[in-house]
């Protein structure tokens, strides 16, 4: 089963891009304006022209060859204004939280979160404190990572949390098999591929991801399936590849730097 995953963050009406979610030069490359975002999703419906699916429907296998899903990282505090939109439209986004990061100013508070629930939308964890390089992580604190955020949203929202996604795009197999031992059904990366794989019973599901400034025409070619965006990206995604392994820990300092002088 192929299923095309759009990745967004945050989505901004104001000129303040730090007013919701993380700040930092990384988090600004993925904070699209309003008016974008809803372009897009115009866009979107168009190329489409069917309803996202959820990651139940991928889990249980019936989602359709083809289908597409929407998802948002993060819980910044506009996920609620784009899950309105979602709604809107008789759409189901993911909406992925940090649960350190509850009631926090710029992020989701708990009232924000099991509205989104209410609306149809799922709800999954973003790992408990979204560290910098989660797949270097002991296997005790990915696992606590995973258990920790699962249980808490669960307890807002009042039933399991089966599903999660990567922090900051480091994932690793022994991060799913964490995943599925903290009792997630389900995790979706940043890697920018179409087909479903499992790790010891865990769906391991990839993701294109949309930046600030990914034209309309882009995100609803990536919905669509169509191979040209989801090949670029990848031979982006697959030449960083070394350099994470070379830098190591010091990899998401040195991508902040670098980002910041642009």
């Amino acid at each position: 089963m192929r299923v095309s995953v759009l990745l967004y963050h945050d989505v901004i009406r104001s000129c303040d891009r730090g007013a919701s979610g993380f700040s930092g030069p990384g988090a600004q490359r993925f904070k699209l304006s309003w008016d974008r975002f809803v372009e897009h999703l115009d866009g979107v419906g168009v190329a489409t022209a069917a309803a996202p699916v959820t990651v139940d429907d991928m889990v249980a296998r019936r989602a359709p060859d083809g289908a597409w899903a929407i998802t948002f990282d993060d819980g910044g505090e506009s996920a609620l204004a784009a899950g309105e939109e979602l709604a809107r439209r008789g759409w189901r986004g993911h909406f992925f939280c940090v649960s350190d990061r509850i009631d926090e100013p710029g992020f989701l508070d708990a009232e924000g979160i099991v509205a989104l629930d209410r609306m149809g939308h799922v709800i999954g964890s973003h790992s408990r404190s979204h560290p910098a390089r989660i797949s270097a992580s002991p296997w005790k604190r990915m696992v606590e990572e995973w258990r920790a955020s699962a249980e808490r949203l669960g307890e807002l929202v009042g039933r399991p949390i089966t599903s999660g996604a990567v922090p900051g795009g480091f994932y690793s197999p022994a991060l799913a098999r964490a995943a599925g031992a903290a009792g997630l059904a389900a995790l979706f990366t940043s890697e920018p591929v179409r087909s479903l794989r499992s790790v010891d019973g865990c769906a391991v599901i990839g993701r294109y991801a949309v930046l600030a400034q990914t034209p309309a025409h882009t995100a609803a070619a990536a919905a669509a399936g169509r191979p040209r965006p989801w090949l670029t990206q990848r031979a982006g995604w697959t030449a960083r590849k070394v350099p994470k392994q070379i830098a190591g820990d010091s990899y998401p300092r040195l991508r902040a730097r670098l980002l910041a002088r642009r």
